[in-house]
Order: structure tokens, then sequence, then C-alpha cells
């Protein structure tokens, strides 16, 4: 009884002593943790952190029997433990770094280049629109297809193994690429700012390959693997079923049609940005107006 007193009035205390710092503290470690795991479920890295769990319920119980020299071994696994962890938890610690480096943050420049914004626009319409009707017939001969629409993250490393086109889209040269048999139709066209920039584009590995349906084909896991790996909007055609797919944030998602897709690719292409260019023209304006008021 003393004893659940004792802990009772610890608890009491710790509550007592927190602050507003730590509160806000807490708030900010819950957030990362929160995300923290959202990023890396469904991948090997869930396996290694049950190891680490694990490993630091061995640790515990040792120390609580006085086995010394399991507990001596355990310390000295924890004492290159990080090292091991960044060896290890590598291609997961690149996807959080990139997802944090892709936080949407207003530029500056994009309020002093609106026609570079608008002309943007206008070259992604064109693409979406011709994307659209490229899948669409490709999707109906049963012709295999890997399409990557490049946004915030550059995909200068997947270039660099294919081949420049910088050329504008159009059904014809789509078509003429992914034909059968030809020296491009392999790999994947990659689209950037609405321009066909390269095509045989060879795309990386899923991190979670194992995880993946065994029935689907090596563009599909291609597909996932670079949506795993930036925020592009990859659209891939089945050539065994014509079946149109869209893999986003490491996900697929089967069965599109002309309009879905369509949809789809004006809403993540097209609006998304323009909204953000539009809310920070409106914030730059609103502060130029109330520092003009203030001067004035």
């Amino acid at each position: 009884m003393d004893y659940i007193r004792e802990v009772f009035s610890a608890l009491i205390s710790v509550i007592m002593s927190i602050s507003i710092p730590d509160i806000i503290d807490m708030a900010i470690l819950s957030y990362l943790i929160y995300h923290g795991i959202k990023l890396i479920r469904e991948t090997r890295a869930t396996q290694l952190i049950k190891g680490i769990v694990i490993i630091c319920v061995a640790y515990m119980l040792s120390s609580f029997f006085d086995l010394k020299v399991i507990t001596f071994l355990l310390k000295n696994v924890f004492q290159w433990g990080i090292i091991a962890i960044i060896i290890l938890f590598q291609p997961e610690l690149r996807r959080i770094l990139d997802k944090m480096g892709r936080t949407k943050v207003a530029d500056f420049t994009s309020i002093f280049n609106s026609n570079d914004n608008d002309d943007m626009e206008l070259d992604w319409n064109n693409a979406v629109q011709i994307i659209v009707d490229a899948v669409g017939e490709l999707s109906a001969s049963g012709t295999g297809a890997l399409i990557v629409c490049e946004r915030q993250t550059r995909l200068g490393e997947q270039i660099d193994t294919g081949t420049i086109l910088n050329c504008t889209p159009s059904v014809e040269v789509i078509g003429n690429i992914f034909f059968p048999n030809t020296p491009l139709h392999d790999g994947a066209v990659i689209i950037r700012d609405g321009k066909i920039l390269a095509a045989g584009c060879f795309l990386p590995k899923p991190q979670k390959e194992e995880l993946i349906n065994k029935q689907l084909g090596s563009r599909h896991r291609a597909a996932i693997g670079m949506s795993e790996n930036s925020d592009a909007i990859v659209v891939v055609v089945s050539e065994e079923t014509g079946t149109i797919s869209v893999a986003e944030d490491g996900e697929l998602t089967r069965g599109f049609n002309r309009e879905s897709l369509r949809r789809l690719l004006k809403q993540r292409l097209i609006q998304s940005d323009s909204n953000a260019d539009g809310s920070a023209k409106n914030k730059f304006k609103e502060r130029m107006k109330q520092k003009w008021k203030k001067e004035k």
C-alpha cells in the first residue's frame, strides 16, 4: 500500500511540474513518432524495429536477473546501435529526408514569375490531355506503357539512365516510344514541366517488393518504386490486360478510365501547383498592403 502511495505521489508531482514548453516538446515528439511510424509501416523497417524491441527487452531482463555476460554483450551492441541503424535503415532514412524536403513552402521567386507559371500550367494542361489520349489508345491496343510525371522532386538520376528527347508531347510520339520492339519501349518516359524530357529510363525497385502482389509485372513494380522515392505521379498501362493504373506515394491504384485519369492528373499536376502559387501571391500582396499602410 505504501508503495502505491509513493508511485501515486510521484506521478502527481511529475504532472504538476509539467510546463508549457514540456507540453510543446511532447506534442512535437508525438507528431514525429506518428509520422515516422507512417513512413516505415509495411516496409522491412517494421521487422527491424521488432528486432530492436526484442533486444531491449532481453537487455532489461538480463539486467534484472543479473546475467552479467549477456548484459555485457547487449551493452556493447547498444554502443554500436546508432551506426547499425543508419546502415540498416538507409532507404527509409533517405525516404524520410526526401519527404521532409518536399514540404510545401511558398517559393518567394514564384511571386515574380507569374508568366512562367502561367506558361507551365498551359504546358501541363496540354500534356495531361495528350497523356490521357495516348494512354487510352495504348490500353485499347494492349500496349504496355510507363509514364512518369515529375513534380517537385527532380529525377536526374533516372533521366541519366535514358535517352534525352526534350520534345513536345503528342499521342504519336508516345505511341512510337512504347511500340513493341522499339529501342525505348521497355523503359519509362519522364515528363517535366509538360515536356517529354527523356525516354527509356530505368526506375528504382520498390522498397517493399515482397509485399507487392505477385501478379503485377515489372512496370507496375517500377512505378511503385519510383513513387516511393519521389512525389512523381506514375501512369502504367498493363501489357497483358490493358488496365490503366496510377502509382503515388508508394501506393498503386488500378482500374482508371480516361475521365478518372484526366481528373486525377489535373488535380495532382495543375490544381495543386496553381493553388500553392495563388496562396503565396495573395499572402505576399497582403503583407505589402499592410506595410504600405504602416508607412503611410
